[in-house]
Order: C-alpha cells, then sequence, then structure tokens
C-alpha cells in the first residue's frame, strides 16, 4: 500500500455513514464521545498546520483524503502527499473566493464535446483552473507547488478580507493557467449544500480561523491501485500520529 511507503448526486444523509457517531446496540454513549475526540484532534492538528486524514462517506466516494491547511503546505508537504496518499493534489477554496478570484467551474469553461460533468458520486465535480503561482518554473516540483498553494492561501485570505476589492485581474496577476495544481470551488453554502473533501476541509479551516483554502489529496493503494480502504487508512493513520476522522463526524459537529 502506498501509506506503508514509509515505513452530486443526492447527497449521502450523514446518518448513514460509516459510523463512528454512535449504533443501535447501546454503545452511542461511547461512540459519540470518539467522534468528538477525533474532530477534536483534527481541529487541533489542523490550527498546528498538521493534516489530517479524513475518509467522506462509504456510499460517495468512500475515499480517505490526507487535508492540510494550505496556508501550512511547504515542499515536504507535497513530498508527503504524492508519497503517502497518490492522488491529485488540489487546492479547495470557498465560493465566495472562488467568485473574487473570478474561477468559472472547469467544465462551464470548456467548449469540447468530451465535456460531461456528471460523476457517479456527485451532481458535479468541484474543479476549477489548474494554475501555477508566476514565480515558479514548470511547477510541477515540491517546491513550486507548495509555493503555489500557499500564495493561492494568501489570495484567499485576501480576497476573503475584501471580496469586493480583490480581483480577477489580481489573481492573474500572481497566477497563470494551466498550471500544475487544480484549484477546486467550494459549494456555495457549505458542508450545508455538499459533503465532499472540498467542503470538509474548508470546514476544517473555517473551524479554526484559517484562510479559507485546504488542500486535498486522495489515498490510494499501490497494490491494488484502489482508494485505500478506510481501515487500512486509519492504520496509517495511527503509525504516522496523523488525526484520522470521519465526515459523518466532521458534518455533525461542523455543520
Amino acid at each position: 500500500m502506498r501509506a506503508d511507503a514509509e515505513g452530486s448526486e443526492a447527497e449521502p444523509d450523514p446518518a448513514d455513514a460509516p459510523a463512528t457517531v454512535g449504533d443501535a446496540d447501546g454503545d452511542d454513549g461511547n461512540a459519540d464521545r470518539d467522534a468528538t475526540a477525533a474532530v477534536d484532534r483534527a481541529l487541533a492538528a489542523f490550527r498546528a498546520g498538521d493534516p489530517v486524514c479524513v475518509h467522506d462517506f462509504a456510499d460517495r466516494e468512500g475515499e480517505t483524503d490526507i487535508v492540510y491547511p494550505a496556508g501550512a503546505v511547504d515542499a515536504a508537504a507535497v513530498a508527503h502527499m504524492r508519497n503517502d496518499a497518490g492522488g491529485l493534489i488540489c487546492v479547495a477554496v470557498d465560493d465566495a473566493v472562488a467568485d473574487a478570484f473570478g474561477l468559472p467551474f472547469l467544465a462551464d469553461a470548456l467548449d469540447h464535446p468530451a465535456v460531461n460533468d456528471d460523476p457517479a458520486y456527485d451532481d458535479r465535480s468541484s474543479f476549477s483552473l489548474p494554475v501555477n503561482h508566476r514565480e515558479t518554473f514548470t511547477g510541477i516540483t515540491d517546491a513550486d507547488r507548495a509555493l503555489t498553494i500557499t500564495e493561492v492561501a494568501h489570495a484567499a485570505a485576501a480576497a476573503a478580507a475584501d471580496p469586493d476589492g480583490y480581483t480577477p485581474e489580481d489573481f492573474a496577476a500572481s497566477f497563470r493557467a494551466p498550471g500544475h495544481v487544480h484549484v477546486l470551488r467550494g459549494a456555495v453554502e457549505g458542508l450545508a449544500d455538499r459533503v465532499g473533501h472540498t467542503e470538509l476541509g474548508l470546514a476544517l479551516a473555517e473551524a479554526v480561523d484559517a484562510a479559507p483554502a485546504a488542500v486535498v489529496c486522495e489515498m490510494l493503494d499501490d497494490e491494488t491501485g484502489d482508494a485505500l480502504a478506510p481501515a487500512d487508512a486509519a492504520a496509517y493513520a495511527e503509525r504516522r500520529g496523523i488525526p484520522y476522522v470521519e465526515g459523518a463526524a466532521l458534518v455533525e459537529a461542523l455543520r
């Protein structure tokens, strides 16, 4: 497994998610306390600029992502995600920030017969433009991607502070497209609208007063090529001292 390398259709009902939130056998109290503790650990890590492993829902993507506050990402964090997760490294920004940036949904910006934004797991994908910061070279190195991500976080903070004053031209002065970091647009009402990793990461950022930007990267299994099983992701997180939390617990606590 990659994790061992070192050593929207109808939104799912959180009540139907993999349970850390109780069961019908009288263990509701313990499960609720476990879920609360997992959320608390995730928030503490995010507040400190550290990663969290977040599983969404078994009846949604059924994936665990490594999630970072975007402003805390450095080259080592990018290396961590590409080595231990292996999925696509994306930076999510909230809807208001994406509007200030002038970033469309990618499917809306493309005029090609291949465009068909109807994924099996949701009503639509969150993808906007892939970008590089203008001070990068190729944009793909760990350092280049870290620079792009942290500068997106800084721009998101600026746009959130002055949404009328920050313009698409300001964004274009710092970033160019196409690039090597995919920007994701959060749903308008966040977790009330959509419960993907985009919104879960942004909810974590909001809860700790970080910039409205979060980095997500899917965890893959090197042996099967599939998404890493939740039990394996949780075991990896325990070995590495990274908080693991279920999307249902985050929705319950943060929505």
